[in-house]
């Protein structure tokens, strides 16, 4: 088995091309949107895009250490959706579900 420790070009298949975080670690999940289009990357990135998707989905890749595909479902909830974008985030769709969580006392 071939495991991908280091992305090709640098950043894994899931960095968003405006985001300028580099990747950490290897790729070890694949991130699915409700239409079952994804992407596979690195931890950091996975959850990234986790938090920017409606209604998407983690998987770890079969060579992810156990709980991988956690870490990164509960690091996005934390994370704003394209939180490398600047500027006021006000509207539920532009806070992370845990501030929205906070906010309605859920």
């Amino acid at each position: 088995m071939v495991v991908n420790t280091q992305p090709a070009g640098g950043r894994c298949p899931a960095a968003h091309p405006d985001d300028p975080t580099p990747c950490v670690g290897p790729v070890v999940v694949t991130v699915l949107d409700r239409f079952n289009g994804g992407a596979d990357g690195c931890e950091h990135h996975g959850a990234r895009l986790l938090a920017s998707l409606d209604g998407g989905r983690v998987y770890a890749l079969p060579h992810a250490a156990p709980g991988t595909a956690i870490r990164v479902f509960k690091a996005a909830d934390g994370i704003r959706p394209f939180c490398w974008f600047d500027g006021p985030r006000v509207d539920p769709s532009q806070l992370s579900r845990a501030e929205n969580r906070a906010r309605h006392g859920a």
